[in-house]
């Protein structure tokens, strides 16, 4: 009797699981914001994905950059380093570039920090003080980005990087929702738990794009070690972004 009842229990959860599952990509592929109108926004407009690492753009914000791209947004993406830390570094800017393709980001708008000059653009996009995986290096770029964003508010000239004329930041700045770690390898699951909280902008891929999302993933074959096809599979990030305007 009490094997019958464990055994249509777990039948039951798995039933729910798959409705939820089900559920979660039917209501997949939309955008929604709050206080600002992004899709009117759009429609040519410029948007800067900030990111530390080749491949954050894929594992991270592949749902930003292609809700951007579906609202008609021209997006650029500035990655502040090579990824040569183990002698990788051409092999990740290739993989960069083949990544950003298949995200439908131009390879002449994929910039690297070494540039002379780099014009933000209106719309800036990247991580938390929480840097989603806690890397100090996505933190960092948080913190340097709000501090340029803060500056630029009291409307003082920067210089940005290598910068040879004074650039003012007059632009928004988007960060991307870290969540924990139980919610985070939900995947489409962990939709339900992000619609009932508060954010400024939403995206979320159906499963289409979320296809293409892992593609693009694919083209970091250099680092795509075990634990990260796990993710690729697991993780919200690759089908749902949550941010918020600083």
């Amino acid at each position: 009797m009490a094997l019958s009842i464990a055994l249509l229990l777990s039948l039951s959860a798995v039933l729910a699981l798959w409705l939820l599952w089900a559920w979660a990509w039917d209501c997949s592929g939309w955008t929604r914001s709050r206080g600002r109108d992004l899709e009117l926004e759009g429609f040519g407009s410029r948007a800067l994905l900030v990111t530390a690492h080749p491949d954050d753009e894929a594992m991270f914000f592949a749902p930003t950059l292609l809700g951007l791209t579906r609202l008609k947004y021209q997006v650029s993406l500035l990655c502040f380093s090579a990824g040569n830390y183990y002698n990788q570094g051409e092999i990740r800017k290739r993989e960069l570039l083949q990544s950003c393709d298949v995200l439908g980001i131009p390879p002449s708008t994929a910039l690297s920090a070494c540039l002379t000059l780099v014009w933000l653009s209106p719309q800036v996009v990247t991580f938390d003080i929480g840097g989603v995986s806690g890397h100090a290096n996505h933190i960092a770029l948080y913190f340097a980005v709000r501090a340029l964003h803060q500056t630029g508010k009291k409307r003082k000239t920067l210089f940005f990087l290598l910068l040879i004329s004074p650039l003012r930041l007059w632009c928004s700045v988007l960060t991307l929702e870290s969540v924990n770690v139980l919610r985070k390898y939900m995947s489409i699951l962990d939709l339900p738990f992000t619609r009932l909280q508060t954010h400024d902008v939403l995206f979320v891929l159906n499963i289409r794009e979320a296809e293409q999302a892992r593609k693009a993933m694919f083209c970091h074959n250099s680092q795509l070690l075990w634990f990260r096809r796990i993710y690729l599979f697991f993780s919200r990030y690759m089908a749902i972004n949550s941010l918020n305007f600083l």
